[in-house]
């Protein structure tokens, strides 16, 4: 009997222990719900033309992360194939060669245009960190500079 009730104290141990862990990982597992927002979904770029089909050929994803500097220009250029990028820091001034104008800043997404002469300017005071996403073709550039 006595042997019965040490394990019954141990028993009831173990189950008391389980029970006051169990609200601390509940809350824990809990605290942190997965959450999904979709940024953008759109058959447009920025400048309102309707994105082109995909390249024939082996599809082939590419993923930069871009700094410009403060005063930083990239070279007019185009796309040929869809892209599109997400700011994570700073303030980006896009330019199409058309004078169409778009204004970004930290938070906001662009979807390139594709086919048409555009450039990027920073024109914040901190150097801009974007993500750029490519849906391309294998072996097929992704920009070609434009004079």
């Amino acid at each position: 009997p006595e042997r019965t009730v040490c394990r019954d104290d141990f028993m009831k141990t173990i189950l008391i222990g389980v029970l006051l862990l169990m609200p601390t990982y509940l809350f824990a597992a809990g605290s942190r719900p997965i959450e999904v927002e979709q940024l953008v979904k759109t058959i447009a770029s920025w400048d309102g033309s309707k994105l082109p089909s995909y390249g024939k050929g082996q599809a082939e994803v590419t993923i930069f992360k871009i700094t410009i500097p403060v005063g930083g220009e990239v070279p007019w250029h185009i796309h040929p194939t869809i892209n599109a990028g997400f700011i994570i820091v700073g303030r980006l001034t896009v330019f199409t060669d058309a004078g169409e104008k778009h204004e970004l800043m930290a938070g906001d997404t662009i979807v390139e245009v594709v086919g048409k002469a555009h450039r990027g300017i920073n024109s914040g005071v901190v150097p801009v960190e974007l993500i750029v996403f490519y849906a391309g073709v294998e072996g097929k550039p992704l920009t070609i500079e434009v004079d």
